[in-house]
């Protein structure tokens, strides 16, 4: 009995949060991939689109909420995620024709791209600051929980209870669509074919009648698909605040890295990795060895490698360590 508690604990405190932030940053480090496999340069404005694409969300959201709108007892969000999707694809695609396009005329280095990209993070944050603030803000509505630890305690007579939100199921059943999806397209449809091989060989594509503007902006669709999902997902989850998707920034790298940049496989793998780790590590197993251990031997402090504060350290110290190691990642994408 002792051990299945300690099991629930670790469950409701490490498996399920880590399982549902791991959802969250594969969907992000899937974007920053694509960007990197198909446009070639690494996407430093990705955490402020997600920002963006969720600030479309949460004021379309407020607007059905003002009309009576709902789905029950699931998110509003839901409801408007396409509109948001369609809004922040326009988006990406100004900024590329703007932007992006001159310097892929004049075939500019990958570092002028990510110095670029930075310029357009800055943009895409004032916006986002200027019409929501930088305060947080809430969204959610529906049931809170799909089941709640009083009720599992009532239901299996344990002593402790395992609490399962709807943000975080909702998180890991879109993630798992979301995912089949992409898988589908990109090895199933003519323009899925298309994408892949102009990121492993571009002029080869150019003389098959690839045409790259059209790759190119349905790269920018999918990853902004991409980068709403992952953000609202987020927001509903926790809170919206735009800095914290910039904070993102770091573990969603990292993630795509881990697993191999440019390999899509490999971002939902690092990003369960990062995921998984800054949780486990940042954890206070107290309360799971008092349940394991024999009570002579319980321990006295919060058992706690370092604190939440530090988390992001977690994943900068393996990315540092990937990329000292093996730069191509875990499924051999391309070397930064």
């Amino acid at each position: 009995m002792d051990l299945l508690n300690a099991f629930i604990v670790l469950a409701n405190f490490v498996i399920i949060p880590a399982t549902t932030y791991g959802a969250q940053l594969a969907l992000g480090a899937l974007g920053v991939t694509l960007v990197y496999g198909v446009l070639r340069f690494s996407n430093f404005a990705h955490g402020d689109t997600m920002a963006l694409g969720t600030m479309v969300t949460v004021l379309l959201t407020w607007g059905a909420q003002a009309l009576g709108l709902s789905m029950g007892p699931l998110p509003t969000a839901l409801l408007v995620l396409p509109v948001a999707i369609a809004i922040t694809s326009v988006w990406v695609l100004a900024t590329d024709r703007v932007v992006y396009r001159f310097y892929r005329r004049i075939k500019a280095a990958p570092v002028i791209f990510v110095i670029v990209s930075i310029g357009v993070m800055f943009v895409t944050n004032g916006v986002t600051r200027i019409i929501l603030g930088p305060d947080d803000r809430r969204f959610a509505d529906g049931e809170r929980f799909i089941i709640t630890a009083r009720e599992f305690k009532t239901l299996t007579g344990l002593d402790e209870g395992l609490a399962l939100r709807t943000s975080q199921a909702l998180t890991i059943v879109v993630t798992v669509i979301a995912v089949i999806a992409l898988f589908w397209f990109l090895n199933r449809t003519r323009m899925g074919k298309a994408m892949r091989a102009y990121s492993d060989n571009e002029d080869l594509a150019l003389l098959s009648g690839i045409n790259p503007e059209q790759v190119v902006r349905l790269t920018w669709i999918i990853v902004a698909a991409l980068t709403v999902l992952a953000g609202v997902l987020y927001g509903l989850d926790k809170s919206y605040k735009p800095f914290t998707y910039f904070q993102l920034l770091l573990p969603i790298f990292a993630a795509a890295i881990v697993g191999g940049l440019g390999s899509p496989l490999g971002a939902i793998a690092g990003g369960f990795l990062i995921a998984f780790s800054e949780v486990t590590v940042t954890y206070a197993f107290k309360k799971v060895l008092t349940y394991v251990l024999p009570e002579t031997l319980a321990p006295d402090g919060l058992v706690q490698l370092i604190s939440t504060d530090y988390k992001h350290a977690v994943s900068f110290v393996i990315l540092i360590i990937v990329l000292l190691i093996r730069p191509t990642g875990l499924f051999k994408g391309k070397a930064v």
